[in-house]
Protein backbone atom coordinates (compact mmCIF):
# COMPACT_ATOMS: atom_id res chain seq x y z
CA UNK A 1 0.00 0.00 0.00
CA UNK A 2 1.64 3.17 -1.16
CA UNK A 3 1.18 6.55 0.86
CA UNK A 4 -2.27 7.67 0.27
CA UNK A 5 -3.75 4.41 -1.21
CA UNK A 6 -7.40 3.90 -1.05
CA UNK A 7 -7.82 1.34 1.69
CA UNK A 8 -10.41 -1.17 0.06
CA UNK A 9 -9.05 -3.49 -2.55
CA UNK A 10 -10.24 -1.76 -5.93
CA UNK A 11 -12.37 0.64 -4.28
CA UNK A 12 -12.05 4.52 -5.35
CA UNK A 13 -12.20 7.41 -3.20
CA UNK A 14 -15.85 8.63 -3.37
CA UNK A 15 -16.61 11.93 -2.95
CA UNK A 16 -20.01 11.34 -1.30
CA UNK A 17 -18.64 9.39 1.75
CA UNK A 18 -20.23 9.91 4.85
CA UNK A 19 -17.01 10.51 6.54
CA UNK A 20 -13.16 10.59 5.41
CA UNK A 21 -10.61 9.19 7.64
CA UNK A 22 -6.83 9.51 7.00
CA UNK A 23 -4.25 7.38 8.78
CA UNK A 24 -1.08 8.32 9.51
CA UNK A 25 1.61 5.48 10.19
CA UNK A 26 5.39 4.22 9.75
CA UNK A 27 3.82 1.08 9.25
CA UNK A 28 1.37 1.11 6.26
CA UNK A 29 1.25 -2.60 5.77
CA UNK A 30 -0.39 -3.24 9.17
CA UNK A 31 -3.69 -1.85 7.40
CA UNK A 32 -3.59 -3.88 4.28
CA UNK A 33 -5.70 -7.37 5.56
CA UNK A 34 -7.93 -5.37 8.47
CA UNK A 35 -8.81 -2.52 5.65
CA UNK A 36 -10.10 -5.37 3.05
CA UNK A 37 -12.23 -7.61 5.69
CA UNK A 38 -15.48 -7.97 7.17
CA UNK A 39 -17.13 -4.63 7.84
CA UNK A 40 -14.43 -2.05 7.70
CA UNK A 41 -13.43 -3.60 3.80
CA UNK A 42 -17.36 -3.64 2.97
CA UNK A 43 -17.95 -0.06 4.10
CA UNK A 44 -14.78 1.48 2.56
CA UNK A 45 -15.95 -0.96 -0.33
CA UNK A 46 -19.54 0.44 -0.87
CA UNK A 47 -18.28 3.86 -0.59
CA UNK A 48 -19.52 5.00 2.87
CA UNK A 49 -16.46 5.91 4.59
CA UNK A 50 -13.27 7.05 2.43
CA UNK A 51 -9.63 5.81 4.32
CA UNK A 52 -6.52 6.64 2.98
CA UNK A 53 -3.04 5.85 4.53
CA UNK A 54 -0.11 8.19 4.38
CA UNK A 55 3.84 6.60 5.36
CA UNK A 56 4.82 9.67 7.23
CA UNK A 57 7.97 8.48 5.68
CA UNK A 58 7.49 9.92 3.07
CA UNK A 59 7.82 13.24 4.19
CA UNK A 60 11.45 12.77 5.79
CA UNK A 61 14.32 15.13 3.89
CA UNK A 62 17.39 12.55 4.39
CA UNK A 63 18.03 9.64 2.39
CA UNK A 64 17.51 7.56 4.56
CA UNK A 65 14.08 8.60 5.60
CA UNK A 66 14.42 9.06 9.03
CA UNK A 67 11.63 9.56 11.38
CA UNK A 68 12.55 9.77 14.73
CA UNK A 69 15.55 10.78 16.67
CA UNK A 70 16.95 10.67 20.16
CA UNK A 71 14.95 12.77 23.04
CA UNK A 72 16.14 16.00 24.38
CA UNK A 73 17.22 15.53 28.26
CA UNK A 74 18.05 11.70 27.41
CA UNK A 75 16.49 8.68 28.50
CA UNK A 76 15.45 5.29 26.46
CA UNK A 77 13.80 5.63 23.53
CA UNK A 78 13.28 6.76 20.38
CA UNK A 79 10.80 9.97 19.57
CA UNK A 80 8.96 10.85 16.52
CA UNK A 81 10.13 14.28 15.14
CA UNK A 82 7.00 16.42 14.43
CA UNK A 83 8.36 17.94 10.41
CA UNK A 84 7.49 14.71 9.19
CA UNK A 85 4.16 14.46 10.82
CA UNK A 86 3.30 18.72 10.10
CA UNK A 87 4.26 17.93 6.63
CA UNK A 88 1.90 14.84 5.93
CA UNK A 89 -0.96 16.27 7.62
CA UNK A 90 -0.54 19.30 5.94
CA UNK A 91 -0.34 17.61 2.45
CA UNK A 92 -3.79 16.32 2.95
CA UNK A 93 -5.44 19.48 1.79
CA UNK A 94 -7.34 22.29 3.37
CA UNK A 95 -11.10 21.72 5.59
CA UNK A 96 -12.21 21.49 8.95
CA UNK A 97 -10.61 17.82 10.19
CA UNK A 98 -10.71 16.72 13.52
CA UNK A 99 -6.78 15.07 14.23
CA UNK A 100 -6.01 12.49 17.00
CA UNK A 101 -2.87 11.26 18.06
CA UNK A 102 -3.34 7.85 19.37
CA UNK A 103 -1.35 7.52 22.45
CA UNK A 104 -1.51 5.93 25.64
CA UNK A 105 -1.07 9.32 27.47
CA UNK A 106 -4.30 10.23 25.98
CA UNK A 107 -7.92 10.57 26.77
CA UNK A 108 -10.18 7.22 27.19
CA UNK A 109 -11.65 6.27 24.01
CA UNK A 110 -15.25 5.59 25.17
CA UNK A 111 -18.78 5.21 23.30
CA UNK A 112 -19.29 9.15 24.12
CA UNK A 113 -16.09 10.01 22.58
CA UNK A 114 -17.30 7.96 19.46
CA UNK A 115 -20.63 9.19 18.66
CA UNK A 116 -18.32 12.60 19.02
CA UNK A 117 -15.89 11.88 16.59
CA UNK A 118 -18.47 10.10 14.10
CA UNK A 119 -20.25 13.41 13.71
CA UNK A 120 -17.55 14.94 11.95
CA UNK A 121 -16.74 14.89 8.26
CA UNK A 122 -13.07 14.65 8.35
CA UNK A 123 -10.83 12.74 10.66
CA UNK A 124 -7.48 12.21 10.68
CA UNK A 125 -5.60 9.01 12.91
CA UNK A 126 -1.65 9.76 13.82
CA UNK A 127 -0.49 6.27 14.79
CA UNK A 128 2.18 6.80 18.11
CA UNK A 129 5.54 4.61 17.74
CA UNK A 130 8.72 4.04 19.54
CA UNK A 131 8.99 6.14 22.65
CA UNK A 132 6.39 9.04 21.67
CA UNK A 133 5.52 11.50 19.48
CA UNK A 134 7.24 15.23 19.98
CA UNK A 135 4.62 17.29 22.26
CA UNK A 136 4.83 19.65 19.47
CA UNK A 137 1.98 17.48 17.39
CA UNK A 138 -0.08 17.77 20.16
CA UNK A 139 -0.18 21.39 20.86
CA UNK A 140 0.94 22.62 17.40
CA UNK A 141 -1.39 20.73 14.79
CA UNK A 142 -3.30 20.99 17.68
CA UNK A 143 -3.86 16.85 18.03
CA UNK A 144 -5.54 15.86 20.79
CA UNK A 145 -4.79 12.54 22.47
CA UNK A 146 -6.92 9.82 22.97
CA UNK A 147 -5.73 6.13 24.33
CA UNK A 148 -7.96 2.93 24.23
CA UNK A 149 -7.22 1.64 27.75
CA UNK A 150 -4.82 1.84 30.28
CA UNK A 151 -1.86 -0.33 28.80
CA UNK A 152 0.95 0.25 26.30
CA UNK A 153 1.37 -0.76 23.14
CA UNK A 154 4.46 -0.69 20.66
CA UNK A 155 2.47 1.52 18.47
CA UNK A 156 -0.70 3.07 17.77
CA UNK A 157 -1.86 1.13 14.54
CA UNK A 158 -3.96 -1.31 16.59
CA UNK A 159 -5.13 1.48 18.44
CA UNK A 160 -5.83 3.27 15.36
CA UNK A 161 -8.18 0.64 13.74
CA UNK A 162 -9.93 -0.43 17.20
CA UNK A 163 -11.19 3.68 16.50
CA UNK A 164 -11.55 3.21 13.16
CA UNK A 165 -14.00 0.41 13.29
CA UNK A 166 -15.65 1.64 16.12
CA UNK A 167 -16.79 5.11 14.38
CA UNK A 168 -17.68 3.70 11.38
CA UNK A 169 -20.27 1.06 12.65
CA UNK A 170 -21.84 4.23 13.34
CA UNK A 171 -21.97 5.24 10.01
CA UNK A 172 -25.33 5.12 8.42
CA UNK A 173 -26.06 2.08 5.80
CA UNK A 174 -22.33 0.46 7.38
CA UNK A 175 -24.57 -1.77 9.89
CA UNK A 176 -27.60 -3.94 8.48
CA UNK A 177 -29.55 -3.69 11.28
CA UNK A 178 -28.71 -0.21 12.85
CA UNK A 179 -31.72 -1.03 15.76
CA UNK A 180 -29.22 -3.43 17.41
CA UNK A 181 -26.72 0.18 17.50
CA UNK A 182 -29.06 0.94 20.23
CA UNK A 183 -28.90 -1.60 22.16
CA UNK A 184 -25.54 -2.36 22.54
CA UNK A 185 -22.95 -2.43 25.79
CA UNK A 186 -22.81 1.50 26.43
CA UNK A 187 -25.47 3.29 24.58
CA UNK A 188 -27.66 2.82 27.71
CA UNK A 189 -24.94 3.52 30.35
CA UNK A 190 -24.66 -0.36 31.42
CA UNK A 191 -23.63 -3.87 29.28
CA UNK A 192 -25.27 -5.27 26.66
CA UNK A 193 -27.79 -8.33 27.88
CA UNK A 194 -26.26 -11.58 27.49
CA UNK A 195 -26.92 -13.71 24.26
CA UNK A 196 -27.76 -17.04 22.89
CA UNK A 197 -28.66 -19.05 20.00
CA UNK A 198 -29.31 -23.12 19.15
CA UNK A 199 -29.17 -25.07 20.53
CA UNK A 200 -31.57 -25.01 23.15
CA UNK A 201 -29.13 -26.73 25.66
CA UNK A 202 -25.19 -27.12 25.34
CA UNK A 203 -23.27 -29.77 27.54
CA UNK A 204 -26.03 -29.33 30.21
CA UNK A 205 -26.49 -25.26 29.58
CA UNK A 206 -29.56 -24.51 28.70
CA UNK A 207 -30.89 -21.45 27.13
CA UNK A 208 -33.05 -18.96 29.63
CA UNK A 209 -37.12 -19.91 29.70
CA UNK A 210 -37.63 -16.11 29.55
CA UNK A 211 -36.40 -16.27 26.15
CA UNK A 212 -38.49 -18.96 24.58
CA UNK A 213 -41.60 -18.01 26.43
CA UNK A 214 -42.62 -15.63 22.74
CA UNK A 215 -43.58 -13.06 25.48
CA UNK A 216 -41.78 -9.76 24.17
CA UNK A 217 -42.48 -7.94 27.42
CA UNK A 218 -41.08 -10.83 29.77
CA UNK A 219 -38.05 -10.85 27.11
CA UNK A 220 -37.24 -7.46 27.55
CA UNK A 221 -37.50 -7.81 31.42
CA UNK A 222 -35.25 -10.85 31.61
CA UNK A 223 -32.70 -8.49 29.24
CA UNK A 224 -32.26 -5.55 31.33
CA UNK A 225 -32.53 -7.44 34.68
CA UNK A 226 -29.50 -9.88 33.15
CA UNK A 227 -27.53 -6.65 31.98
CA UNK A 228 -27.99 -4.72 35.14
CA UNK A 229 -26.36 -7.89 36.71
CA UNK A 230 -23.97 -8.63 34.32
CA UNK A 231 -22.92 -4.65 34.22
CA UNK A 232 -22.71 -5.60 37.81
CA UNK A 233 -20.56 -8.36 37.83
CA UNK A 234 -18.17 -6.99 34.81
CA UNK A 235 -18.32 -3.33 35.46
CA UNK A 236 -19.97 -1.98 38.64
CA UNK A 237 -18.24 1.58 37.55
CA UNK A 238 -20.87 1.85 35.14
CA UNK A 239 -23.60 1.37 37.98
CA UNK A 240 -25.32 3.86 39.70
CA UNK A 241 -23.79 4.01 43.46
CA UNK A 242 -27.35 2.63 44.88
CA UNK A 243 -26.70 -0.38 42.33
CA UNK A 244 -23.37 -0.52 43.05
CA UNK A 245 -22.10 -4.33 44.80
CA UNK A 246 -21.11 -3.33 48.46
CA UNK A 247 -17.44 -2.80 49.01
CA UNK A 248 -15.47 -4.69 52.13
CA UNK A 249 -16.19 -1.89 54.43
CA UNK A 250 -20.04 -2.14 54.19
CA UNK A 251 -19.51 -6.20 53.76
CA UNK A 252 -18.06 -5.54 57.53
CA UNK A 253 -20.90 -3.70 59.08
CA UNK A 254 -18.18 -0.50 59.22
Amino acid sequence: MTEAEPAGAGSTRSPSARIRVDILTLFPGIFRSPLRESLLGRAIDSGLVDVRVHDIREHTEDKHRQADDYAFGGGPGMVLKPGPIFETVESLGEGPKRIVLLSASGRRLDQELVRELGRGRWLVLICGRYEGVDERVATGLPAEEVSIGDFVLAGGEVAALALLEAVTRLVPGVVGNEESLSSESFEEGILDSPHYTRPREFRGMAVPEELLSGDHARIEQWRRRAAVEKTRRNRPDLLPDEDQPPGPSAERGL
